[in-house]
């Protein structure tokens, strides 16, 4: 059985990355970690606490982790829970604080998660499709706006957390 998961959902591998850094901090802390797409969780019941995170597009979370935390809602409320999405991008990223969307936030509060962290997100002009996208990657959002710092002080903050709430 692996202790703690951490799921993400994203497009283009950044939220996937920030995941997986996460996971290593956790790991680091002493705690077994899996780390898996949203879309390919089935359950939560093997784990004693979760983790989730999403990007955010146009201030949405993305569907695999929304159905996530819908269709383990009761699993959820039932161990310790963790939000995180990235999204923001440009030059004041580092310090925003984006709400959590409203079909979110109702999740959030049924299962009773903790603090949800927003991570400045990454925005590559190579990798993005459509008109309005390719105009937010052509200026000022365009770049790489994750503070890995801040990603793994949160992360081994959880840890401590997860060691003190969850019988090891």
């Amino acid at each position: 059985m692996s202790l703690v998961l951490v799921a993400y959902a994203g497009r283009h591998g950044g939220t996937r990355q920030i995941a997986e850094v996460i996971a290593a901090e956790l790991g680091g802390t002493g705690l077994t970690v899996d780390v898996r797409d949203a879309a390919d969780v089935a359950g939560v019941e093997d784990y004693a606490a979760v983790v989730v995170g999403s990007a955010l597009y146009y201030g949405r979370w993305r569907p695999e982790a929304v159905r996530l935390l819908e269709r383990n809602a009761r699993a959820l409320a039932e161990r310790p829970v963790w939000l995180f999405h990235s999204g923001p991008c440009g030059p004041d990223a580092a310090g925003r604080q984006v709400s959590l969307p409203p079909n979110v936030a109702l999740l959030a509060a049924r299962i009773d998660a903790e603090r949800t962290a927003t991570f400045g997100g990454r925005l590559d002009p190579a990798t993005v499709r459509g008109i309005i996208p390719r105009l937010f990657a052509a200026g000022r959002r365009a770049g790489d706006f994750r503070d890995w710092d801040r990603i793994k002080a949160w992360a081994r903050d959880v840890g401590r957390r997860v060691r003190t709430r969850v019988a090891l």
